[in-house]
């Protein structure tokens, strides 16, 4: 999705397939598709769609009726805003909540999910192994973007970062999907998995040690293991499949520029 006032040549954009200057036109596929081996091939996030929603959704459903649209894109954006600042900090750029003529670059909201995730970073010190990788299941044919890898005290841990109200087990099937392409593409496996969650109710650190915590923020581990989720998903997936036998991207082009004939 190209968004207003981004500028897509600097902008870090994975799935645009063809900008053209001299023709003036762009292409644009389906963000619901990564293309691999001239093949197309579903990601995960997409797939887990299919999964039956659980009635606290339902019932948020009803609560806020027609609104439901507007907080879940006010939601997608701040999220969006909290990833690509993480990302850029990961990648030793300072990022400041101000810019130079004083104006704010983020929400107050979105600006302490980044100061949550600088305490978690600073505090527990991870080595970054990788940040937003692409990662493929060539066996299981599906795809999709990892957040991060790191590790700490000798553990290689695969990452999601959430700044949701809660977890849901979809989530958890997302990270066994991810984990199970990365074993599948590299010989150092993944050790463990969990989720950055920055808009956990916990209070403080943890004193016993044990967990990874702090004021607001948690390192959440699932209870079922890699693989018992991965089965889930692999429930999930079926689903889809059966769904979308033939699954293809819808593949946009169109011009960039238009003027009215003299």
């Amino acid at each position: 999705m190209i968004e207003e006032n981004v500028n897509v040549f600097k902008k870090k954009t994975t799935r645009l397939v063809e900008i053209d200057q001299k023709m003036k036109r762009v292409t644009i596929m389906d963000n619901r598709y990564y293309s691999r081996n001239e093949e197309y091939y579903p990601s995960v996030t997409s797939i887990l769609q299919y999964m039956p929603k659980n009635k606290f959704f339902e019932t948020w459903l009803k609560d806020v009726g027609h609104n439901a649209d507007i907080i879940m894109r006010k939601a997608g954006k701040e999220g969006t805003q909290v990833h690509e600042a993480i990302e850029n900090y990961l990648l030793g750029e300072k990022i400041t909540m101000l810019n130079e003529q004083g104006y704010s670059n983020y929400s107050t909201f979105v600006w302490k999910m980044i100061l949550k995730f600088h305490d978690f970073w600073s505090k527990y010190k991870p080595t970054l192994l990788e940040t937003e990788i692409h990662l493929y299941s060539d066996k299981y044919k599906f795809a999709g973007t990892c957040d991060i890898i790191v590790e700490i005290e000798g553990e290689r841990w695969l990452l999601d970062i959430k700044t949701s109200n809660s977890l849901h087990t979809s989530h958890e099937l997302q990270l066994a999907a991810y984990t199970e392409a990365w074993n599948e593409l590299y010989e150092e496996k993944i050790d463990r998995i969990g989720i950055i969650w920055l808009k956990s109710s916990k209070r403080k650190e943890d004193k016993t040690g044990k967990k990874i915590q702090g004021k607001g923020w948690e390192l959440y581990e699932p209870t079922r293991s890699i693989e018992e989720n991965f089965k889930l998903f692999e429930y999930i997936h079926a689903l889809y499949n059966l769904e979308n036998p033939n699954p293809k991207p819808n593949i946009q082009d169109f011009p960039t520029e238009i003027q009215i004939n003299m």
